[in-house]
């Protein structure tokens, strides 16, 4: 099956509506060893294809609008992150601690881009705060990788020792996801669902998710570029931080466009959030299993509290098996998972072209999110998407058709990226992939200062 028919299936989408999506192909984009062009086509066409369901469901069209996917558009939207430019800056992508570092008998990979993961890294190594990355050589080149792994993830902290692909097919945590299927979707009650207002069917641009009100509990890209995606389409997106946690800069101005930014204490003013709740549409998380839960914010607890909520949950492991409650990154599924052995050579591990795994199951996650909306417009019932990246990764490396054939030139990124004045500077920008007719080319908000709104809809 190819990787829009894979994608589409696993969204529970009719397959007659495939014949509405065209793709451009152009073979030097997103160059790999694994087919990551295809798997990247497949998630956005299958997002596009969701998006334009629910428009022709709401403007009460009969057919859906055509869908366009690009390859140059989407190679370029999957480096977002990399291709922002603020004031002519270019953004930080990973900080000294967050690399490859050679073990006792391998590689391990390290993630220390937030200042707590950076502490919690130093103390497993027993290095005080100040220790440079030589320092930090030292300590992990004496030990095991596995060794490194195990300590560094007692201490909170994330380290995951460089696997083959065989490796990971026998480990636990590899068993348990390659028993779930990509997209986890399903109902939570028998709740009737809010009846979405229809859409004028001669606006312009057609935006499928106008009027619906999405809470945006995530962080770092999965998550973020699914809300994005989200606001581009015409919901009032509101990120919800905790105060004392402020996100990156460089990396909330990527995936910022489209929403709102506010902060926001669960313990601290939960009278705030639950009055957010009580008109909220839909609820997407981006915190490790569990984490959220003992603020009851599961997804049954929610549904329980507002009756016809969506609840769209992504993580790097997925919720169950041994490492279903480990934090993760996209660069360390890679590792995991044997795609740096893959992407790599002899004398160093690999990565892929783009931190794929986020940007694919962020465009999933959004598409499940659309295609939730429209199953609830006559089937009713709260509903709840779950991804994970190690399923997306699997997917990657097992699942995904190579392409075939030459197609369109490709001749760089700048065909799709724009440029605009924001309050963060001004701003160069990948431009959004999802692509159908009478749909939007780009997001109406821009991006906001980190917790600069009030934490209230529009």
């Amino acid at each position: 099956m190819t990787g829009i028919n894979y994608a589409w299936s696993a969204l529970g989408g009719d397959p007659a509506l495939l014949s509405r999506v065209t793709t451009v192909t152009r073979e030097s984009t997103l160059l790999a060893r694994l087919p990551v062009r295809q798997l990247a086509r497949a998630c956005v066409g299958g997002c596009a294809l969701a998006a334009a369901e629910l428009g022709a469901r709401r403007t009460g069209a009969a057919q859906v609008p055509r869908v366009r996917v690009d390859d140059g558009a989407v190679a370029t939207a999957f480096t977002s992150e990399r291709r922002l430019l603020v004031d002519g800056r270019a953004p930080v992508q990973f900080a000294p601690l967050s690399r490859f570092w050679r073990t006792a008998d391998g590689w391990v990979r390290t993630h220390a881009n937030y200042p707590h993961h950076r502490a919690r890294l130093l103390g497993a190594l027993g290095l005080p705060a100040d220790a440079a990355p030589e320092h930090v050589a030292a300590r992990i080149a004496a030990r095991p990788g596995l060794d490194v792994e195990d300590a560094v993830h007692a201490a909170g902290g994330l380290a995951v020792a460089l696997r083959s692909p065989g490796a990971w097919a026998g480990h636990e945590q590899a068993v348990a996801v390659a028993a779930r299927p990509l997209i986890e979707r399903g109902r939570l009650d028998t709740a009737h669902a809010r009846v979405l207002p229809p859409l004028d069917v001669g606006a312009a641009p057609l935006l499928p998710a106008a009027g619906l009100r999405v809470l945006d509990l995530t962080r770092v890209l999965a998550g973020p570029v699914a809300t994005r995606t989200l606001g581009l389409l015409g919901a009032d997106v509101l990120r919800l931080d905790a105060p004392w946690l402020p996100e990156l800069a460089d990396q909330h101005a990527d995936t910022g466009f489209g929403k709102r930014s506010a902060t926001l204490g669960l313990t601290t003013d939960r009278a705030a959030f639950e009055e957010l709740l009580a008109a909220a549409d839909v609820v997407v998380t981006g915190y490790r299993p569990g984490a959220l839960d003992r603020f009851g914010l599961s997804p049954e607890a929610l549904a329980e509290r507002r009756p016809g909520l969506v609840v769209a949950q992504v993580s790097a492991w997925g919720a169950y098996g041994p490492w279903g409650g480990r934090r993760g990154f996209d660069s360390l599924v890679q590792v995991a998972t044997g795609i740096a052995e893959i992407e790599g050579s002899a004398e160093r591990p690999g990565a892929l072209p783009a931190q794929a795994l986020d940007h694919g199951t962020g465009y999933l996650l959004a598409a499940g999110v659309l295609r939730a909306l429209t199953e609830q417009s006559y089937d009713g019932g709260s509903r709840f998407v779950r991804l994970a990246l190690a399923r997306t990764a699997r997917w990657l490396t097992e699942e995904v058709e190579p392409g075939s054939g030459t197609g369109e030139p490709y001749d760089g990124p700048d065909a799709w990226l724009a440029e605009t004045d924001s309050a963060l500077g001004r701003l160069r920008y990948a431009r959004p992939p999802v692509s159908f007719a009478g749909g939007p080319a780009d997001w109406a908000r821009n991006p906001v200062p980190w917790g600069s709104d009030p934490a209230r809809w529009a």
